[in-house]
C-alpha cells in the first residue's frame, strides 16, 4: 500500500512540476499554478527536513530488505535514482521562468 501511495503522490508532484515549467514557458497563470508552487514548496521543505529522503521511503524500508532505488515506488529504477535531480531541475527552471515573466 505504501508503494501505491508513494507512486500516486509522485505522479501529482511530477505533474505539478511540469505544470510550473509549462506556465513559465507560456506565461499562463492562475490558481493551479499557485497550488503547484505551494505543493512543490511543501515537498521541498519535507525533503530537506528529512535529509533529502522521502518519509514514505523510510516507512517502506521497514517492510523489505530490498535496497534498489525503486523498492518503494512503481518507477523504473533509473528514474527513481535520478528523480530529485531531474524534477528538481525542471522545478527550479520553471519557477525561474515564472518569476522572470512576472507571473509570480
Amino acid at each position: 500500500m505504501i508503494k501505491v501511495t508513494h507512486t500516486l503522490i509522485w505522479l501529482v508532484m511530477a505533474l505539478a512540476t511540469l505544470y510550473i515549467f509549462f506556465c513559465g514557458l507560456t506565461g499562463k497563470e492562475g490558481w493551479l499554478l499557485w497550488l503547484s508552487i505551494i505543493l512543490l514548496s511543501m515537498e521541498s521543505v519535507i525533503l530537506i527536513a528529512n535529509g533529502w529522503r522521502c518519509p514514505l521511503s523510510s516507512a517502506a524500508a521497514v517492510y523489505t530488505n530490498n535496497k534498489k532505488d525503486n523498492f518503494d515506488i512503481y518507477l523504473p529504477e533509473w528514474l527513481a535514482k535520478h528523480n530529485k535531480t531531474i524534477f528538481g531541475a525542471i522545478f527550479i527552471t520553471g519557477l525561474a521562468l515564472v518569476i522572470i515573466r512576472g507571473i509570480f
